[in-house]
């Protein structure tokens, strides 16, 4: 059984393909994998997310868990033309015992991570023209 409230430091790129599989939200973005990748470490700078794995200009990977929950968001990028990228953002997530299933119902099925995630991705696509138009 995995542990309801993991250290986000000792989560390695391995455990990730064991989270459940929650959603994924893709998203062409008008900048090159590079810009889009730096845009992506810029964006999802946030203390509930660690980075786990990095590959230049293709994935990030970045874990995270509180009491309720053991997650993983990965994005991986592909080229989608001259200057467009293609972003997929995979959410993986535990929720264990009956208080992570209480908070799955009011994070996911709510519509709120959804949510959450697009608007992060529009961002990543902002930031990623901004940094082109400034290269």
């Amino acid at each position: 059984m995995r542990e309801a409230a993991r250290e986000t430091s000792g989560m390695d790129a391995t455990e990730i393909p064991d989270l459940p599989y929650v959603s994924t939200h893709t998203s062409i973005v008008v900048a090159a994998s590079d810009a889009v990748w730096q845009a992506i470490r810029e964006t999802v700078d946030h203390p509930a997310f660690r980075m786990v794995t990095a590959v230049p200009g293709k994935e990030l990977a970045f874990g995270g868990s509180h009491r309720f929950s053991t997650y993983a968001l990965i994005f991986r990028l592909e080229e989608a033309g001259v200057d467009r990228t293609r972003v997929r953002a995979e959410t993986r997530a535990d929720f264990p015992g009956w208080t992570g299933r209480l908070y799955r119902l009011l994070v996911i099925g709510t519509g709120g991570h959804a949510w959450v995630i697009r608007r992060m991705v529009r961002k990543v696509g902002e930031d990623a023209l901004e940094r082109r138009g400034a290269v």
